[in-house]
């Protein structure tokens, strides 16, 4: 008896897969030909269906798992090589300086940091009141070579009382960045590949599923290459922030401390804010006398002279 099989059967299912491999293949050979040294990743999986797009996506997850660091990074562990580290540097500086000289080295500062490989992130100065003292404050990025250039013209200008310096270990987040970017970058051209593909046909939603997911890539790309250039800010120069403080002098001796002599100098302090509640007081009562007393002292000499006449 015959038999013959079912066009849905697990025997077609199976040949529809090796053909779907064997076109793969040949789509690989065919990208590394037209694409030479470049290294270019192999296509992704022809999209046949309307999950091709989660395909393409685990496939991508599933090489950015399994992808080295990237080149930048020394990884050979076999011949003892030492991973490259990525360090996020900090110091935080207060300095003081005397207060009519704070303005001109605050300046003094910011200009050096023009002259070196330097960048000014905010700056800013309030000038000494009578109601509060002056301060200012620097913060810069500054390359690992100029920062010693940067702190002997500090300490030229000011005088360092204070100095806090704390790093931040970046380089597995480095390491991170760096292989979802190389894996997006070959999952990217896989896509590309695929839509100037002319000898595998192809349906309408097909080819918008692929364009939908290379910009979706695209997109993911961006994001990690910015990313990236934020780290390389962080680890590849040092974060410094100056503190400017006007200078205090101190008696000598503790005799400040004394309250008697506290007292003293603040005695004329004392008085001159006295006098002055006592020339407040008289403004604001003066005119109220002379308002009110005239008419009494004129009405007290009428009923004395009328008395004086009547004695009279």
């Amino acid at each position: 008896m015959t038999h013959r099989t079912h066009p849905f059967s697990p025997a077609t299912g199976r040949r529809s897969g090796i053909f779907l491999l064997v076109l793969a293949a040949a789509l690989a050979l065919g990208g590394c030909d037209r694409r030479g040294a470049t290294g270019a990743a192999p296509p992704a999986e022809p999209i046949s269906a309307p999950g091709g797009s989660m395909r393409m996506k685990q496939a991508g997850e599933a090489r950015e798992q399994q992808a080295p660091p990237s080149a930048g990074v020394s990884t050979d562990l076999s011949q003892g090589t030492p991973l490259q580290r990525y360090l996020a540097v900090r110091q935080d500086l207060n300095v003081q300086v005397p207060p009519e000289q704070l303005a001109d080295a605050w300046g003094k500062v910011r200009d050096l940091c023009g002259t070196l490989q330097c960048e000014l992130l905010s700056s800013s100065l309030l000038r000494e009141t009578p109601q509060q003292p002056g301060n200012a404050m620097l913060e810069m990025r500054v390359a690992p070579a100029d920062v010693d250039k940067l702190l002997s013209g500090l300490a030229g200008v000011a005088n360092v009382v204070s100095q806090n310096t704390t790093s931040e270990d970046k380089t597995a987040e480095v390491i991170d960045v760096e292989a979802r970017i190389k894996n997006r970058v070959e999952f990217r051209d896989s896509l590309r590949l695929m839509l100037r593909d002319k000898t595998t046909k192809r349906d309408m939603s097909d080819l918008l599923e692929i364009q939908r997911t290379l910009a979706d890539t695209q997109a993911e790309l961006d994001s990690s290459a910015t990313q990236r250039k934020v780290l390389e800010q962080q680890t590849t120069k040092q974060h410094i922030q100056i503190q400017f403080t006007p200078t205090r002098t101190l008696s000598q001796g503790g005799r400040s401390y004394n309250p008697m002599v506290r007292a003293l100098r603040e005695a004329g302090s004392v008085l001159a804010e006295s006098v002055g509640m006592l020339i407040t007081f008289l403004a604001a009562v003066l005119p109220w006398l002379l308002l009110v007393g005239l008419p009494v002292v004129w009405l007290v000499r009428l009923v004395w002279r009328r008395r004086r006449a009547k004695a009279a």
